[in-house]
């Protein structure tokens, strides 16, 4: 997991696999996800991600704890 993080406009990129993107789809506001050929996710974009540490916490903690 690779993460970068635009001090300037607040925005966070979390890539989970490092795949090229298929599709983009806004799964609630201001938060993207990047999808594979295979359906599954491979990135996840923020915006404005310093207000939101709850949904954050759940995409680089949850994943983890399942290893």
């Amino acid at each position: 997991m690779k993460t970068s993080y635009d001090r300037s406009t607040d925005s966070l990129y979390i890539e989970v696999r490092p795949l090229p993107s298929k599709r983009t789809v806004e799964v609630e506001t201001d938060v993207m996800v990047d999808y594979g050929a295979d359906g599954e996710p491979v990135g996840y974009d923020i915006q404005h991600a310093s207000t939101k540490a709850d949904l954050m916490a759940r995409l680089i903690l949850v994943p983890a704890a399942a290893e």
